[in-house]
């Protein structure tokens, strides 16, 4: 059986390289400012989801039954191809939105359907006695969601979330589709002028474990920073009041 041949020399010189680094800065880019958008849209449609309104309730329901039931994909190639056909002046190549800025929308967009359930959950998960003793202080309903319900929901929230960060680092792959140069469409344009299909392969794969693995280790820290056993008094947790004073 012959030997594979791999070029190893090739991958060691290029795994740094500029290009290389451009692609993977593109591809934190995507995903750092997609999760961000798609958490704040999350809670949001969450809010609404366990809203007595029932057109909110509605809302939030339909947005999460269409963003959750259509492929990724095909919601990047509405967003860039499909929606300028009927309404032109979207189009992005007119200069209404970069591809980097269609990425984005389409990845937050679709995260948000995601996280909107994450945070339900997490909200329901906190005993509703909370709620009703924060009334009975005078709070009001936005007032106790923000500084009682949501500081306690967040520790059903953050594993969840940190799943979903790593996701998204491994799903930013598909804006490639409409030529936004994060790390997998960096790998294929040299594997395709090369025809080093291995070497870039590999030098793609390796930054996405790279990637993945700190994203890892970030998730089970926040997880053991704001678990169950991090709540209760003490100024390192300040920020979990949502901006109470104290």
């Amino acid at each position: 059986m012959p030997a594979l041949a791999v070029d190893w020399t090739y991958i060691a010189q290029n795994f740094f390289s500029e290009i290389v680094l451009r692609g993977v800065w593109m591809t934190l880019q995507l995903s750092v400012i997609g999760m961000a958008l798609g958490i704040l849209l999350g809670t949001l449609f969450a809010l609404a989801r366990v809203s007595r309104q029932p057109v909110l309730r509605g809302a939030s329901l339909g947005y999460i039954w269409f963003f959750r039931g259509t492929p990724l994909l095909v919601q990047i190639v509405f967003w860039y191809f499909a929606l300028p056909q009927a309404w032109p002046s979207w189009a992005p190549w007119n200069g209404q939105l970069s591809p980097f800025q269609t990425g984005i929308l389409a990845l937050a967009i679709n995260e948000g359907a995601y996280m909107t359930e994450i945070v339900r959950a997490g909200i329901q998960s906190v005993d509703p006695g909370q709620m009703e003793a924060a009334r009975a202080l005078g709070m009001t309903h936005r007032l106790a969601m923000r500084r009682i319900i949501l500081p306690q929901a967040l520790r059903v929230i953050i594993p969840p979330t940190g799943n979903e960060f790593i996701a998204m680092l491994k799903n930013s792959s598909l804006v490639s589709l409409i030529s936004v140069r994060e790390l997998f469409l960096v790998a294929k344009l040299q594997y395709s002028s090369t025809l080093l299909y291995f070497e870039w392969l590999i030098i793609a794969s390796g930054w996405y474990l790279i990637l993945t693995t700190i994203g890892s280790v970030f998730q089970s820290w926040l997880e053991h920073r704001y678990g169950a056993a991090s709540f209760g008094p003490g100024p390192g947790r300040r920020w979990l009041s949502f901006g109470a004073k104290e």
